[in-house]
């Protein structure tokens, strides 16, 4: 039996040490905030409730196989979960509309024929035929397995060009697929609006990224009672269970090494914890630059996902009157200048017209009665600084808010009657990422191509004894990706090196 430490209270983080504790060790976790959670927040005012991180769980397989690891007991024993139907509903530029069903392939092709014309459903079903080679060839190297010690095979883009027709040559980006294969603005902007969900940039995220709407098609989208955070509370219930030790508001200050092994860490009242391993979850950018995990040099550093420029802003809005029959859960409302978004993203400003997440959950554990509603409005935006008060997201304020209320009006398209219905509202953005992780940026999944630069950092440190966990690892970031990680670094910590990942 081991003594381990893991930083950080992330769901990566607490992922791994549940199952670190199953498998007989002694597992304490230190995290700088008040609580746990990570990204997985939550903000409360007068009986209104709001998720400040994901919306929606995807791949609830993940948690699934946590909680029968831990503990032989289903997840939907503690949390609530519940398909949403539509999936999502989309707004288009032109006005038009299209509601697309819940893991639904021949649902959604109909849809998109019914709403964009005859063929854009056959179009899209097409690139999801490619996408879905993409995902079966990437699925297993790139969610399941550790990431080997030679990445150069993942430079090369999985995704296929079209095997019929004049184009077959590969797509660059993203951004490429749409315009080139699916040759209409709308359905280009359907495929951009699920890298801008993860954080991508679609003009220069690979060409792979299209197993994102892929994997959503495919296993559908769930909501959980009470919001996610009813998620980050069940798992870290888990891991009391199972005597996981958490010391909150304890902030570690730095891992111990010697003799090239970690061996403990420093806590920020400069006491010391003696571990036979350390997992470190808080994100990577903010471990290197406060030298928690310290190198000799800066270009020493893992690999973590350096080509992550984004972040988000996400204005809570509280709502009187209930939510009308037969809302969408999800609406995506998209921009009204495509191009002046994505040269935004490129050159570290606001756009004037963001395309924007509307979540209208409808759940009753998120508002004060029936008569009032929840909202959350999401946009992707750049994430520069290095400091919290530093670059776009420093003082003063007023950029913030301007851009909240250029949100708020594109959300109104998906809210009947919004701007009377508002009473109050509260906007975050990249600087409050910062307060609360110590990064800005959101960090995306796993993806071949591009050279290797969406390749997060593998599990194992260069340090013999020191493991990386959460978003920012192996298989990077989004919620189930972030328990796959927990899953990565317990099986290399109980199984060693030899661990090839569940089988």
């Amino acid at each position: 039996m081991a003594r381990i430490v893991v930083i950080g209270a992330g769901m990566g983080a607490m992922a791994a040490a549940a199952r670190l504790a199953v498998a007989g060790h002694r597992v304490t976790v230190y995290e700088r905030a008040e609580t746990y959670g990570g990204a997985v927040g939550r903000f409360e005012r007068e009986g209104f409730a709001f998720d400040t991180g994901p919306g929606l769980l995807h791949l609830p397989a993940v948690y699934r196989d946590l909680f029968l690891k831990t503990g032989k007991e289903p997840l939907e024993s503690r949390v609530g979960l519940t398909q949403v139907d539509p999936a999502s509903r989309h707004v288009f530029a032109d006005g038009t509309a299209v509601s697309l069903p819940n893991a639904s392939r021949a649902g959604v092709v109909a849809a998109l024929d019914g709403a964009l014309g005859a063929g854009a459903g056959q179009r899209w079903g097409e690139f999801l035929n490619r996408a879905r080679d993409a995902w079966h060839r990437s699925r297993r190297p790139l969610l399941e397995e550790p990431l080997p010690a030679d990445v150069a095979p993942f430079a090369r883009d999985p995704y296929p060009a079209p095997r019929t027709g004049a184009l077959r040559r590969r797509a660059a980006t993203l951004a490429e697929v749409g315009r080139r294969e699916l040759r209409d603005p709308r359905l280009a902007a359907l495929l951009e609006s699920h890298a801008l969900a993860y954080g991508l940039d679609p003009v220069t995220a690979p060409a792979s990224a299209a197993v994102l709407p892929y994997m959503e098609q495919t296993f559908g989208s769930w909501h959980v009672s009470g919001g996610l955070r009813a998620l980050a509370d069940a798992v870290y219930e888990r891991c009391r269970e199972r005597k996981v030790d958490f010391v909150l508001g304890t902030p570690v200050t730095g891992v111990l090494v010697e003799d090239g092994r970690a061996v403990g860490v420093e806590l920020g009242g400069g006491q010391v914890v003696d571990a036979e391993y350390v997992v470190a979850g808080a994100p990577l950018p903010a471990l290197f630059r406060d030298r928690v995990v310290a190198w000799d040099r800066q270009d020493a550093w893992p690999r973590h996902q350096e080509a992550a420029r984004t972040g988000r802003v996400t204005v809570c809005l509280a709502l009187r009157g209930a939510r009308e029959e037969g809302a969408a859960h999800r609406t995506v409302v998209h921009s009204a200048d495509r191009r002046d978004e994505l040269d935004a993203l490129a050159e570290g400003r606001l756009c004037e017209r963001p395309t924007v997440v509307v979540l209208r959950p409808g759940d009753e554990r998120l508002r004060p009665d029936g008569e009032h509603e929840s909202v959350t409005v999401t946009a992707t935006v750049p994430a520069h600084g290095t400091g919290a008060a530093d670059g776009l997201w420093g003082a003063p304020a007023a950029p913030a808010e301007a851009f909240a209320d250029r949100m708020v009006e594109a959300a109104a398209a998906a809210v009947p009657g919004l701007r009377e219905r508002l009473l109050w509202r509260v906007v975050r953005t990249p600087a409050d990422t910062f307060r609360e992780t110590g990064v800005f940026q959101v960090p995306a999944p796993a993806l071949a191509g591009a050279g290797g630069a969406w390749l997060p950092a593998a599990n194992p440190a260069p340090v013999a004894g020191l493991l990386f966990a959460g978003g920012w690892a192996h298989p990077g970031g989004g919620l189930a990706h972030a328990g796959m990680s927990g899953a990565l670094v317990a099986g290399l910590i109980v199984e060693g090196a030899g661990f090839r990942g569940s089988r």
